[in-house]
Formats: C-alpha cells, sequence, structure tokens
C-alpha cells in the first residue's frame, strides 16, 4: 500500500526527521518520504495500514494528522 498524509506542525528539519523516525518504525513500512515544505509524509507498506494507526503514530511524536 501507498499513502500520501498530510502532516501539520512540522517546523524544521528537526521536525521532519522526528516524522520520518516515527513512520519508519511502523510495522511494515518500507519506504518514508517526509517533504517539510508541503507537510506530506509518502508512506510505502507491505501491509494495509488504518488512517487511525497513523493518526496516533503522528500524535505520539507530537505531531498533528490532518483528516
Amino acid at each position: 500500500m501507498e499513502k500520501t498524509l498530510k502532516v501539520n506542525g512540522m517546523m524544521c528539519a528537526h521536525c521532519q526527521q522526528h516524522v520520518h523516525d516515527a513512520l519508519a518504525a511502523m510495522e511494515g513500512v518500507s519506504k518514508v518520504d517526509v517533504n517539510l515544505e508541503a507537510g506530506t509524509a509518502h508512506v510505502v507498506a507491505g501491509r494495509e495500514i488504518s488512517n487511525a494507526e497513523f493518526k496516533k503514530v503522528i500524535a505520539d511524536a507530537g505531531y498533528e494528522m490532518a483528516d
């Protein structure tokens, strides 16, 4: 599965890396590309991941996933 998520609250490269690391640590995730300027994270995973699961991981990292 591939999904692009809208992430609010990223303001610098450190934020970008923090979101990247949180998403990359999820089970089944094989690739993450976080775009600071666009406020997005593109995720490639070998399993279906629900929006609720993404939302929790992003919130635990200190950011907010837009619906």
